[in-house]
Protein backbone atom coordinates (compact mmCIF):
# COMPACT_ATOMS: atom_id res chain seq x y z
CA UNK A 1 0.00 0.00 0.00
CA UNK A 2 2.91 2.65 1.04
CA UNK A 3 5.01 2.04 -1.91
CA UNK A 4 1.66 2.05 -4.22
CA UNK A 5 0.91 5.59 -2.71
CA UNK A 6 4.37 6.36 -3.18
CA UNK A 7 5.55 5.20 -7.24
CA UNK A 8 1.44 6.45 -7.88
CA UNK A 9 0.87 9.99 -5.98
CA UNK A 10 3.78 11.18 -3.76
CA UNK A 11 6.24 10.48 -6.82
CA UNK A 12 4.48 11.82 -10.10
CA UNK A 13 3.21 15.12 -7.64
CA UNK A 14 6.71 15.67 -6.35
CA UNK A 15 8.08 15.54 -9.65
CA UNK A 16 5.31 17.95 -11.28
CA UNK A 17 6.63 20.24 -8.30
CA UNK A 18 9.93 19.89 -9.20
CA UNK A 19 9.17 20.26 -13.05
CA UNK A 20 7.27 23.75 -12.07
CA UNK A 21 9.61 25.70 -10.74
CA UNK A 22 12.39 24.04 -13.65
CA UNK A 23 9.62 26.04 -15.84
CA UNK A 24 10.45 29.18 -13.79
CA UNK A 25 14.27 28.99 -15.48
CA UNK A 26 13.32 28.59 -18.73
CA UNK A 27 12.70 30.80 -21.64
CA UNK A 28 11.51 29.76 -25.56
CA UNK A 29 14.95 31.02 -26.52
CA UNK A 30 16.51 28.43 -24.42
CA UNK A 31 14.93 25.92 -26.72
CA UNK A 32 15.25 27.55 -30.19
CA UNK A 33 19.53 27.01 -29.47
CA UNK A 34 18.62 23.56 -29.31
CA UNK A 35 17.18 23.39 -32.77
CA UNK A 36 19.89 25.95 -33.93
CA UNK A 37 23.00 23.68 -31.91
CA UNK A 38 21.57 19.81 -32.44
CA UNK A 39 24.54 18.39 -31.92
CA UNK A 40 23.64 17.52 -27.89
CA UNK A 41 20.49 16.39 -28.77
CA UNK A 42 21.69 14.08 -31.50
CA UNK A 43 24.47 12.68 -29.09
CA UNK A 44 22.45 12.07 -25.98
CA UNK A 45 19.51 10.41 -27.85
CA UNK A 46 22.51 7.92 -29.54
CA UNK A 47 24.37 7.45 -26.07
CA UNK A 48 20.68 6.44 -24.34
CA UNK A 49 19.08 5.23 -27.51
CA UNK A 50 21.81 2.28 -28.88
CA UNK A 51 24.73 2.59 -26.58
CA UNK A 52 22.96 2.01 -23.22
CA UNK A 53 21.46 -1.11 -24.22
CA UNK A 54 24.94 -2.39 -25.64
CA UNK A 55 26.82 -1.55 -22.43
CA UNK A 56 23.60 -3.61 -20.99
CA UNK A 57 23.54 -6.66 -22.98
CA UNK A 58 27.09 -6.84 -22.61
CA UNK A 59 27.26 -6.54 -18.68
CA UNK A 60 24.58 -9.39 -18.39
CA UNK A 61 26.51 -11.46 -21.16
CA UNK A 62 30.27 -10.84 -18.99
CA UNK A 63 28.80 -11.25 -15.50
CA UNK A 64 26.81 -14.48 -16.57
CA UNK A 65 23.96 -13.48 -15.22
CA UNK A 66 20.87 -15.68 -14.71
CA UNK A 67 18.16 -15.12 -17.47
CA UNK A 68 15.83 -13.34 -15.49
CA UNK A 69 18.52 -11.25 -14.10
CA UNK A 70 19.56 -10.57 -17.86
CA UNK A 71 16.57 -9.54 -19.39
CA UNK A 72 15.61 -7.04 -15.91
CA UNK A 73 18.86 -5.26 -17.33
CA UNK A 74 17.87 -4.79 -20.72
CA UNK A 75 14.67 -3.93 -19.32
CA UNK A 76 16.54 -1.54 -17.61
CA UNK A 77 18.83 -0.62 -20.22
CA UNK A 78 16.37 -0.05 -23.04
CA UNK A 79 13.80 2.51 -21.07
CA UNK A 80 14.62 6.42 -22.13
CA UNK A 81 15.17 8.84 -19.07
CA UNK A 82 12.83 9.90 -16.64
CA UNK A 83 11.33 13.10 -15.01
CA UNK A 84 14.39 12.25 -12.99
CA UNK A 85 17.15 13.27 -14.64
CA UNK A 86 15.64 16.88 -15.14
CA UNK A 87 15.72 17.33 -12.06
CA UNK A 88 19.41 16.70 -11.00
CA UNK A 89 20.54 18.16 -14.34
CA UNK A 90 18.65 21.58 -12.95
CA UNK A 91 20.17 21.25 -9.41
CA UNK A 92 23.47 20.26 -10.78
CA UNK A 93 23.40 23.55 -13.18
CA UNK A 94 23.35 21.53 -16.39
CA UNK A 95 21.43 22.53 -19.54
CA UNK A 96 17.50 22.18 -18.22
CA UNK A 97 15.96 22.94 -21.50
CA UNK A 98 18.95 19.86 -23.29
CA UNK A 99 17.45 17.38 -20.35
CA UNK A 100 13.79 18.33 -21.16
CA UNK A 101 14.37 17.45 -25.10
CA UNK A 102 15.79 14.84 -24.71
CA UNK A 103 13.84 12.96 -22.24
CA UNK A 104 10.99 13.98 -24.52
CA UNK A 105 12.29 13.05 -27.49
CA UNK A 106 13.61 9.78 -26.25
CA UNK A 107 10.10 8.75 -24.29
CA UNK A 108 8.48 8.59 -27.74
CA UNK A 109 11.06 6.91 -29.80
CA UNK A 110 11.55 4.60 -26.97
CA UNK A 111 8.10 3.05 -27.62
CA UNK A 112 9.28 1.59 -31.01
CA UNK A 113 12.82 0.67 -29.69
CA UNK A 114 11.64 -0.93 -25.94
CA UNK A 115 9.75 -3.97 -27.53
CA UNK A 116 13.09 -4.66 -29.78
CA UNK A 117 15.57 -4.31 -27.73
CA UNK A 118 13.52 -6.80 -24.93
CA UNK A 119 12.30 -9.53 -27.27
CA UNK A 120 15.99 -9.97 -28.55
CA UNK A 121 16.97 -10.17 -24.90
CA UNK A 122 13.98 -12.84 -24.36
CA UNK A 123 15.23 -14.84 -27.58
CA UNK A 124 18.78 -14.43 -26.69
CA UNK A 125 18.56 -15.61 -22.77
CA UNK A 126 16.31 -17.93 -23.40
CA UNK A 127 13.61 -16.51 -20.68
CA UNK A 128 10.25 -16.89 -22.87
CA UNK A 129 10.43 -15.84 -26.35
CA UNK A 130 7.00 -16.47 -27.03
CA UNK A 131 6.24 -12.69 -24.78
CA UNK A 132 4.90 -10.13 -26.82
CA UNK A 133 5.56 -6.96 -25.92
CA UNK A 134 3.52 -3.63 -26.24
CA UNK A 135 3.49 -0.60 -24.32
CA UNK A 136 0.77 1.15 -22.97
CA UNK A 137 1.55 4.04 -25.59
CA UNK A 138 -0.93 6.39 -24.56
CA UNK A 139 -0.67 6.20 -20.64
CA UNK A 140 3.22 6.79 -21.42
CA UNK A 141 2.25 9.71 -23.55
CA UNK A 142 0.08 10.91 -20.78
CA UNK A 143 2.99 10.42 -18.05
CA UNK A 144 5.15 12.25 -19.99
CA UNK A 145 2.53 15.68 -20.18
CA UNK A 146 1.14 15.53 -16.88
CA UNK A 147 4.35 15.24 -15.54
CA UNK A 148 7.01 17.07 -17.41
CA UNK A 149 5.51 18.86 -20.17
CA UNK A 150 2.59 20.96 -18.91
CA UNK A 151 3.76 21.92 -15.20
CA UNK A 152 7.29 23.14 -17.08
CA UNK A 153 5.24 25.05 -19.67
CA UNK A 154 2.72 26.80 -16.47
CA UNK A 155 6.15 27.36 -15.17
CA UNK A 156 7.42 29.02 -18.32
CA UNK A 157 4.33 31.36 -18.53
CA UNK A 158 4.87 32.54 -15.03
CA UNK A 159 8.34 33.19 -15.67
CA UNK A 160 7.15 35.59 -18.64
CA UNK A 161 4.47 37.06 -16.49
CA UNK A 162 6.38 37.66 -13.40
CA UNK A 163 9.74 37.70 -14.25
CA UNK A 164 10.82 39.19 -10.96
CA UNK A 165 9.15 36.97 -9.03
CA UNK A 166 10.16 34.01 -11.20
CA UNK A 167 14.06 35.05 -10.21
CA UNK A 168 13.32 35.26 -7.01
CA UNK A 169 12.03 31.85 -6.68
CA UNK A 170 14.70 30.39 -8.43
CA UNK A 171 17.32 29.31 -5.30
CA UNK A 172 14.31 28.63 -2.85
CA UNK A 173 12.74 25.65 -5.53
CA UNK A 174 16.23 24.95 -6.08
CA UNK A 175 16.67 23.84 -2.24
CA UNK A 176 13.04 22.44 -2.68
CA UNK A 177 14.06 20.82 -5.27
CA UNK A 178 16.61 18.65 -3.19
CA UNK A 179 14.84 18.19 0.20
CA UNK A 180 11.25 16.37 -2.34
CA UNK A 181 14.89 14.25 -4.00
CA UNK A 182 16.19 13.02 -0.17
CA UNK A 183 12.57 12.69 1.20
CA UNK A 184 11.80 10.53 -1.87
CA UNK A 185 14.61 8.31 -1.95
CA UNK A 186 14.75 7.71 1.42
CA UNK A 187 10.69 6.90 1.12
CA UNK A 188 10.90 4.65 -1.29
CA UNK A 189 14.06 2.64 0.00
CA UNK A 190 11.72 2.49 3.29
CA UNK A 191 9.27 0.81 1.40
CA UNK A 192 11.28 -1.30 -0.13
CA UNK A 193 13.58 -2.35 1.98
CA UNK A 194 13.12 -6.13 1.36
CA UNK A 195 13.39 -5.93 -2.37
CA UNK A 196 16.24 -3.61 -2.50
CA UNK A 197 18.19 -6.00 -0.36
CA UNK A 198 17.68 -8.42 -2.64
CA UNK A 199 18.42 -6.60 -5.66
CA UNK A 200 21.95 -5.44 -4.28
CA UNK A 201 22.76 -9.25 -3.36
CA UNK A 202 21.59 -10.52 -6.92
CA UNK A 203 23.19 -7.58 -9.13
CA UNK A 204 23.78 -4.69 -7.17
CA UNK A 205 27.97 -4.65 -8.68
CA UNK A 206 26.50 -5.37 -12.25
CA UNK A 207 23.50 -1.97 -11.59
CA UNK A 208 26.37 -0.19 -10.58
CA UNK A 209 28.98 -0.87 -13.58
CA UNK A 210 26.34 0.15 -16.01
CA UNK A 211 25.75 3.45 -14.25
CA UNK A 212 29.19 4.75 -13.88
CA UNK A 213 29.85 3.60 -17.15
CA UNK A 214 27.05 5.17 -19.08
CA UNK A 215 27.26 8.37 -17.15
CA UNK A 216 31.03 7.98 -18.01
CA UNK A 217 30.58 7.55 -21.45
CA UNK A 218 28.38 10.57 -21.40
CA UNK A 219 30.72 13.02 -20.15
CA UNK A 220 33.39 11.40 -22.33
CA UNK A 221 31.14 11.81 -25.31
CA UNK A 222 30.28 15.29 -24.92
CA UNK A 223 33.78 16.77 -24.39
CA UNK A 224 35.01 14.59 -27.39
CA UNK A 225 32.25 16.61 -29.59
CA UNK A 226 33.57 19.78 -27.64
CA UNK A 227 30.02 20.61 -25.80
CA UNK A 228 30.22 23.16 -23.24
CA UNK A 229 29.87 22.14 -19.83
CA UNK A 230 26.18 22.27 -19.10
CA UNK A 231 25.36 20.39 -22.23
CA UNK A 232 28.02 17.93 -21.29
CA UNK A 233 26.23 17.85 -17.29
CA UNK A 234 22.70 17.20 -19.32
CA UNK A 235 24.05 14.19 -21.89
CA UNK A 236 25.86 12.72 -18.21
CA UNK A 237 22.99 12.77 -16.37
CA UNK A 238 20.37 11.41 -19.29
CA UNK A 239 23.04 8.93 -20.43
CA UNK A 240 22.72 6.92 -16.62
CA UNK A 241 19.26 8.00 -15.01
CA UNK A 242 16.51 5.55 -16.20
CA UNK A 243 12.97 5.93 -16.06
CA UNK A 244 12.48 2.82 -13.47
CA UNK A 245 8.88 3.64 -13.19
CA UNK A 246 8.50 2.58 -16.48
CA UNK A 247 11.14 -0.33 -16.29
CA UNK A 248 9.37 -1.59 -13.07
CA UNK A 249 5.92 -1.23 -15.16
CA UNK A 250 7.13 -3.47 -18.13
CA UNK A 251 8.76 -5.97 -15.76
CA UNK A 252 6.01 -6.42 -13.58
CA UNK A 253 3.06 -5.70 -16.19
CA UNK A 254 3.79 -6.57 -19.26
CA UNK A 255 6.01 -9.42 -18.64
CA UNK A 256 4.40 -10.62 -15.94
CA UNK A 257 7.11 -11.15 -13.43
CA UNK A 258 8.49 -9.61 -10.79
CA UNK A 259 11.89 -10.66 -10.22
CA UNK A 260 12.62 -9.27 -13.73
CA UNK A 261 11.76 -5.76 -11.51
CA UNK A 262 15.14 -6.60 -9.29
CA UNK A 263 17.65 -5.38 -11.37
CA UNK A 264 15.31 -1.91 -11.25
CA UNK A 265 15.39 -1.64 -7.75
CA UNK A 266 18.85 -2.21 -7.56
CA UNK A 267 19.98 0.65 -10.43
CA UNK A 268 17.66 3.00 -8.73
CA UNK A 269 19.82 3.12 -5.48
CA UNK A 270 22.64 3.71 -7.53
CA UNK A 271 21.29 6.48 -9.59
CA UNK A 272 19.71 8.21 -6.81
CA UNK A 273 23.82 7.99 -5.34
CA UNK A 274 25.37 9.00 -8.09
CA UNK A 275 22.55 11.73 -9.04
CA UNK A 276 23.25 12.82 -5.24
CA UNK A 277 26.60 13.38 -5.95
CA UNK A 278 26.03 15.15 -8.99
CA UNK A 279 24.19 17.62 -7.44
CA UNK A 280 26.00 18.26 -4.31
CA UNK A 281 29.63 18.82 -6.38
CA UNK A 282 28.06 20.53 -9.10
CA UNK A 283 25.04 22.28 -7.34
CA UNK A 284 27.45 24.44 -5.56
CA UNK A 285 29.68 26.00 -8.40
CA UNK A 286 29.51 29.38 -9.91
CA UNK A 287 29.54 31.29 -13.45
CA UNK A 288 28.82 28.39 -15.33
CA UNK A 289 29.46 28.94 -19.10
CA UNK A 290 26.32 29.89 -21.11
CA UNK A 291 24.42 27.36 -23.47
CA UNK A 292 25.71 28.28 -26.66
CA UNK A 293 28.11 26.10 -28.96
CA UNK A 294 30.14 26.79 -32.40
Amino acid sequence: MLTTILTKVALPLSLAIIMLGMGMTLVPADFGRIIKYPKGVLLGLTNQLVFLPIIGFFLAWAFNLDPTMAVGIMVLAACPGGPTSNLITQVSKGNIALSVTLTAIASFVSILTIPFVISYALNYFGSGSDIMIKLPVLDTILQIMVITVIPISIGMVIRRLKPDFANKMERPMRIASTVIFILVFIAVIAANFKLLGEAMKKVGPVTLILNVVTMGLGYLTAKLFRLNLKDAISITVESGIQNGTLAFVIATTILNNIEMGIPTGAYSIWMFVTGGILMWTLGRRKNLEPNTNP
